[in-house]
């Protein structure tokens, strides 16, 4: 899951990020209630610490935190408790105005001074984001309710980040307790957690607050409940003992998509494939070299596996930028068709005439056993010879994240909208290039990403993207649809950005 030698809070974005496990469901009721909202998940939080809020577990932190930013299910900004914000013309200086009035529990006042302790502590903390400010050299505060973010250069995603986990705004008051956040949560947001309902680790409840400074969101209460199985979700949503949830797996959409009570709104964010570590050829030789990259995405059927393991649902895709980036380029996803005569032609050429043997990572919760066959059999048509090792969950980033003992795992990540999140993330140093992997092409485009703007950044997106592709940086498989699902009672908006929706999305069916 991810983001990127790191912490605890790394482990949990990386085992987040790859959750998927479920099977088919049962029947039942259903029971429409609007003053109340039960979402079912797989994820799991380990702190209310914000430092440590990643991926799908953000809805955790959005209930009791407000961000600077509120980031819009089409993938706008709105003000929170940033009221506006600018850029200057060298777009390295970020001048935030501040919401006045608001104050934590405690009766702290949220002002600049609390903003600038945040950031500063997100940028301090080891977490799987921190290198989400690699580009803050400082925050100012100009007066009680401004502050001005100082970049050592632009920065494309930063109002994104803001809008993220890095603009969770918690009291400081808190900060000189290291682990006074880690299981009470200290922020200005919409809900307080209670206690008395919420059993860590199973079910996390928050009520509505009766002072919070803005509109007050549909739902009295909130409770969100980790499961760790898809058929169980599934059951509860038929049931009516869950309201809301999100659906990986193919077959636990179609069992639900049969009862006709059931609300679903269809989205693709996330891709799986297998992210190539060693392009340098560390471990594997072999991959030093393009062409034996380019023979694996032409050994890969990635049209069967669409329609075997996700039974139609999902888009084979060779790129990792998603359609709604200005990266994107359609004609990509089908740049490496199926040719398994072609892929030997191209190890032949390198020097592999009898193929090699590429050994990967096996994490159950991501990889099941369809899709370790299908690799193999793909694979081994053309001369490679792919070993699993099976990896613990517990041991997946001391193994392949820290102790680079594999030349690259499988892995489901979101396709965000903004091509600085893709090339910061998958591009940059950092967990997905554990080896800091590049090339003048990779350090030119990557430049011109975060310095143009408008046609020329979208350019330069499109170029590295391509340039991605031809190089076979990685080895996507498919882009996967997932189903967001109700019992009826409500509606829910897919969030760009983020594979779950925001904790603002849902409201009462009409």
């Amino acid at each position: 899951m991810t983001n990127h030698a790191r912490k605890a809070s790394l482990a949990v974005f990386v085992t987040s990020a790859l959750t998927v496990s479920g099977c088919a469901g049962g029947s039942g009721g259903h029971s429409a209630n609007t003053d109340s909202l039960a979402i079912a998940t797989l994820s799991v939080p380990q702190s209310f610490d914000p430092t440590t809020a990643i991926g799908s577990t953000l809805p955790f932190f959005q209930t009791v935190y407000d961000t600077l930013l509120k980031r819009e299910p089409d993938g706008t900004y709105s003000p929170m408790l940033a009221t506006t914000w600018e850029l200057d013309a060298t777009r390295t200086q970020l001048r935030l105005t501040l919401r006045e009035g608001v104050k934590f529990a405690d009766g702290t006042p949220f002002d600049a001074a609390a903003a600038k302790a945040n950031l500063d502590r997100f940028k301090a903390t080891q977490g799987s984001n921190t290198r989400w400010f690699n580009d803050l050299d400082a925050v100012d505060v100009v007066d009680g309710t401004h502050v001005n973010l100082k970049l050592k250069q632009p920065n494309p995603a930063m109002l994104y980040y803001l809008s993220d986990a890095a603009g969770l705004m918690a009291n400081p008051a808190r900060f000189a307790q290291p682990d006074s956040l880690k299981g009470a949560p200290d922020g200005t947001g919409p809900y307080t957690l209670d206690k008395g309902k919420t059993v860590i680790g199973t079910k996390w409840a928050y009520e509505r607050k009766t002072d919070y400074w803005g509109a007050p969101l549909p739902y009295k209460s909130v409770s969100i409940s980790v499961f760790d199985n898809e058929t169980a979700i599934v059951n509860g949503v038929k049931t009516g003992q869950i309201d809301a949830a999100l659906l990986q797996l193919a077959d636990q959409q179609i069992g639900i998509e049969s009862d006709n009570r059931i609300k679903a709104v269809k989205q693709e964010f996330d891709f799986q494939g297998i992210l190539l570590f060693d392009r340098d050829g560390k471990i594997t030789p072999q991959l030093k070299d393009p062409r034996v990259r380019q023979a694996i995405n032409l050994a890969v059927d990635r049209a069967t596996m669409v329609s075997q393991l996700r039974q139609g649902r999902g888009t084979a895709t060779a790129q990792v930028f998603g359609p709604t980036s200005p990266g994107y380029k359609p004609e990509l996803d089908s740049y490496y068709a199926h040719d398994p005569a072609k892929a030997k032609a191209l190890l032949a050429e390198a020097g592999h005439p009898d193929g090699f043997t590429l050994k990967l990572p096996r994490v159950a919760t991501i990889v099941n056993d369809a899709l370790a066959a299908s690799l193999q059999t793909d694979l081994k048509a053309v001369g490679i010879n792919l070993v699993w090792e099976q990896v613990e969950p517990t041991k997946a980033i001391d193994r392949i994240i820290r102790g680079r003992e594999f030349s690259g795992m499988v892995m489901n990540l979101g396709q965000s909208s903004n091509d600085w999140v893709i090339a910061n993330d998958l591009v940059s140093p950092g967990p997905f290039n554990i080896f800091g992997t590049t090339d003048p092409t990779v350090q030119d485009l990557l430049a011109k990403l975060k310095t143009e703007t408008g046609d020329q950044e979208k350019a330069a997106a499109q170029a590295l993207n391509r340039h991605l592709v031809e190089n076979a940086w990685f080895v996507p498989f498919y882009r996967m649809t997932y189903l967001h699902v109700s019992d009826g009672s409500v509606e829910i908006a897919p969030q760009d950005g983020m594979a779950v929706p925001s904790i603002y999305n849902y409201k009462p069916a009409k």
